[in-house]
């Protein structure tokens, strides 16, 4: 196993972070440094990981910082935002009523009702109030035989 230049390692120190697999960051180390690595190579990059418990500080902190960013900055990525997906799965369906895909079209429809009701949120709504009336609770009521004295329940 070859040494591998600093750039390379932050390269894939970067891309663990960011949640990729050993397997794409092998292929993505292969097409942008044109650099052969293993799957075991990358993962002992990974200071979550077993292989990766002698990483380097430098490299550690690294890694804690760029998947502390990459958490935060999720907002930034388009499919992570509710109108982007809205915006393309009405393309989607408009393209597939054309090509007179009815199940597709319903498909897909069906998938943006849920995702603008919520569906795929991992919260509740506590801004609309609820149009459903309360179910009445059953009461136990305990019955006294008045024929008895002192009778207790």
């Amino acid at each position: 196993m070859a040494a591998l230049r600093s750039e390379v390692k932050a390269f894939i120190v970067q891309a663990l972070a960011c949640f990729d697999t050993p397997s794409q960051v092998v292929e993505a180390v292969l097409k942008e440094f044109n650099v052969v690595v293993t799957r075991q190579q990358c993962e002992s990059h990974d200071p979550t990981k077993a292989a990766g418990k002698a990483l380097g500080d430098k490299w550690a902190t690294m890694f804690r910082d760029a998947r502390k960013r990459f958490r935060e900055e999720t907002g930034d990525i388009p499919i992570a935002n509710r109108a982007y997906r809205l915006r393309t799965l009405g393309r989607m369906a408009e393209k597939a009523e054309s090509m007179k895909n009815m199940a597709l079209t319903a498909q897909l429809l069906e998938q943006a009702a849920k995702e603008a009701g919520d569906m795929y949120v991992n919260r509740h709504r506590r801004d609309e109030p609820d149009d459903e009336p309360a179910i009445p609770t059953r009461i136990q009521v305990d019955v006294i035989d008045a024929r008895k004295p002192n009778a207790e329940p």
